[in-house]
């Protein structure tokens, strides 16, 4: 199965941007997402977390490998080829993504009310 990772996979819309908690850092969660159905490269990460800078983007890649969510494979080609993949740990988090995204959707106008709320008291 291929799925196409594009542009507007992560919408500013999307009630996933507004969700009070993160698994691990900002980008964690949206790396799981990207990797969900297969393998990437990095340039392929790079189009629908097209705010993510390249740095940090490696230093999220080499957290998540350090904590056993992705496996990176390096291919001997020229030129050379690395894959990033969720092990079965990393899978596991989508479960948790999927509440945090149900658990948004079902609270957003709460949230964002609390949120222009207290912007509001500070002004």
């Amino acid at each position: 199965m291929t799925v196409r990772l594009d542009a507007g996979m992560f919408d500013p819309a999307c009630p996933s941007s507004v969700v009070p908690f993160q698994i691990g850092d900002k980008w964690t969660g949206m790396v799981v997402l990207c990797l969900e159905h297969g393998p990437r490269r990095f340039g392929e990460l790079r189009v629908p977390l097209r705010t993510v800078t390249p740095k940090v983007l490696t230093e999220t890649l080499r957290a998540m490998e350090r904590n056993g969510l992705i496996t990176r494979t390096s291919y001997d080609e020229n030129p050379p080829r690395v894959e990033y993949a969720l092990t079965s740990l990393g899978r596991s988090l989508l479960t948790l993504i999927d509440a945090a995204r149900s658990w948004t959707r079902e609270h957003m106008s709460e949230l964002l009310d609390a949120r222009e709320s207290y912007d509001s008291r500070l002004s």
